[in-house]
């Protein structure tokens, strides 16, 4: 009798602990593996405004016009080797008329450097170089894992001093949406080239952490913990960090460089307070542009001639020319 009454919790936490790591090993399949295919975050939809803003065929016309330009382009495939061994791989946009002038544009979650059609052709008309990479884990680069922004950072780094070394710019722009906002605000706490001006941040998350919180929350109605102190564990032996370590908001105290936070009010992906977290963070030149009736990565369609005024404003500035 008193066996079983001593077998009875280690029997119970026994089968608990194989059910976390279950869960821990699912999850992360789910969202760090790059072989694995993914679950639509929660939030990521167009937001109602978005969809008003233009008719079908006015929307279809200017598709079609960013496609058209875009097939004129001849984009460059460039490549480097990360710290850790891999090659990473970018397209890039040599502008016929140069300036001086260069952006790296930094996609999101499951993206690839084919992306970001509109924000591109807009950057190119005003004299800038563009530099779009694959994150590692995405597109044409290589690795077996999505790293939310914290191995990237590194991986910034010298990507940017590629654009200095390499291709001359004088002056370089780091400019990210949503995990790519994360990656270039992750960069910002990291020894930039001294080419560095400026970040532009995106929808970009705190930790990473707390948006997988946020996602389990929403996609599975589960707590936090403690399946996602699990699965960081898991992600730590498999990829090599953190969820709590991943960390913009804890990066971005270190940035020295002019900031530009952007997030939609009604961005349900990524919750808007995030961004206004960052922002209280942050202890450099900075600026919060909170745009209403935007969902998450939604402000440029929404607000497009200001957002273009907003990012002519804050390059001059930063230049200082």
């Amino acid at each position: 009798m008193k066996k079983k009454i001593i077998l009875i919790p280690i029997v119970t936490v026994l089968a608990i602990f194989i059910v976390l790591i279950a869960a821990g090993n699912y999850f992360y399949n789910v969202a760090i593996n790059r072989s694995h295919e993914s679950v639509d975050l929660h939030g990521g939809g167009k937001s109602v405004t978005a969809a008003k803003l233009l008719s079908e065929e006015e929307e279809q016309k200017k598709l079609d016009e960013i496609i058209a330009w875009t097939e004129e382009q001849s984009f460059e495939l460039v490549e480097i080797k990360s710290e850790d061994g891999l090659k990473l791989n970018a397209r890039f946009l040599k502008n016929d008329k140069p300036s001086g002038k260069a952006v790296i544009l930094a996609h999101g979650y499951k993206g690839n450097s084919e992306q970001m059609p509109g924000i591109t052709k807009f950057y190119y008309e005003q004299g800038f170089d563009i530099l779009k990479p694959d994150a590692r884990g995405h597109g044409l680069s290589e690795g077996d894992y999505v790293g939310y922004g914290w191995h990237d950072r590194n991986d910034y780094v010298q990507w940017s001093k590629f654009l200095a070394e390499e291709a001359g710019a004088e002056d370089i722009f780091l400019h990210g949406f949503s995990m790519g906002a994360a990656t270039v605000l992750m960069a910002s706490g990291e020894k930039l080239p001294e080419q560095v001006k400026g970040i532009i941040a995106d929808s970009g998350y705190t930790t990473v952490l707390e948006e997988l919180s946020h996602q389990l929350k929403y996609l599975y109605n589960l707590p936090a913990f403690p399946i996602m102190q699990v699965t960081s564990v898991i992600t730590n032996i498999r990829a090599g960090y953190t969820f709590a370590e991943a960390s913009a908001i804890d990066s971005v105290a270190k940035n020295k460089l002019p900031l530009l936070i952007i997030h939609g009010d009604k961005d349900a992906l990524v919750p808007t307070e995030m961004g206004k977290r960052i922002f209280e963070k942050a202890n450099s030149d900075k600026e919060l542009w909170i745009v209403p009736g935007a969902g998450h990565t939604e402000a440029y369609t929404i607000a497009e001639q200001e957002y273009q005024e907003k990012l002519k404003a804050f390059w001059t500035k930063a230049i200082g020319k």
